[in-house]
């Protein structure tokens, strides 16, 4: 029963009677689905609709707990306040409570992260002390790999990514349903137009795979960036029309020196196009 204490994570509290009702209006994730027991991904988004901060949102009593990386905890708590003005909220930061992963382990205790439900995979968070194993970070690191799921930081970075590009929009990150938020006529008009090209792969290599950062190219021309790496195993978001168009007429694709093929998490239901103008949605 793998246990990973993650510290560098913090908590964004939001209670009071409008907290919900600021929240569905301001973030990608859809307040009315999200179940007592689960933790959902979620983002704040600029105006342009790219990636300001994002979190992993779940239910505490009748707070909503928005988990992030430490790194982005103080600003996303100053952003949240400036959009709060007059209404019945109360923001606080944690950055004292660790986080708890269980993986492979499909009656822990915990809130289930829908991330991995939708990829298959029994995961499970918790906040405060608890027992923690032998398992690493690389550990999940590797889980994250085969299931397909991206983390900011590694893989992406803030303000540089669309939500379509690391798959809110397959994760129910993203909601096209609820209504308005930042950002969200940028992504409603990616959704509907099928215009989403960059996309997270899983990478396997032939040997193993050089640090993180590194090009992946298609006749020598660059088409994604490796971002987290796990011996010959690693995450990439890729312009999958490249990539497609480059496998359909057999050019091999390298990362560093060596040879990969990409394949798009089975969850998502994604496919490579063949032209660039076939991607997918």
């Amino acid at each position: 029963m793998p246990r990973v204490r993650l510290d560098d994570r913090a908590i964004v509290s939001v209670s009071g009677k409008d907290a919900e009702d600021l929240l569905q209006g301001l973030i990608t994730t859809d307040l009315d689905a999200l179940a007592p027991d689960e933790a959902r991904p979620g983002a704040l988004l600029t105006p342009q609709g790219k990636i300001l901060f994002d979190f992993m949102i779940s239910r505490d009593g009748d707070a909503l707990r928005l988990e992030t990386t430490a790194d982005q905890a103080e600003a996303l708590l100053k952003r949240l306040t400036m959009y709060k003005l007059r209404s019945a909220v109360t923001l606080s930061l944690d950055t004292s409570t660790p986080t708890v992963i269980a993986f492979n382990e499909p009656q822990a205790s915990g809130y289930r992260d829908h991330r991995f439900e939708k990829a298959g995979a029994a995961v499970f968070r918790s906040y405060g002390e608890a027992e923690t194993d032998a398992a690493s970070a690389a550990d999940l690191d590797q889980l994250r790999i085969v299931s397909g799921i991206a983390d900011s930081g590694p893989d992406y970075a803030l303000q540089d990514a669309f939500p379509h590009d690391v798959l809110m929009d397959k994760n129910d990150a993203l909601s096209f349903r609820k209504g308005c938020y930042v950002g969200q006529e940028v992504v409603s008009r990616m959704q509907h137009r099928g215009t989403p090209r960059r996309r997270v792969v899983i990478v396997a290599g032939a040997s193993a795979l050089p640090p993180s950062g590194t090009a992946i190219t298609a006749d020598g021309k660059p088409i994604g960036t490796l971002g987290t790496v796990h011996g010959t195993s690693a995450l990439a978001i890729v312009r999958i029309d490249k990539a497609g168009e480059a496998m359909a007429n057999g050019v091999n694709l390298l990362a560093g020196g060596v040879t990969v093929t990409l394949t798009l998490p089975a969850w998502t239901g994604l496919a490579f196009p063949t032209t660039a103008d076939e991607a997918s949605a």
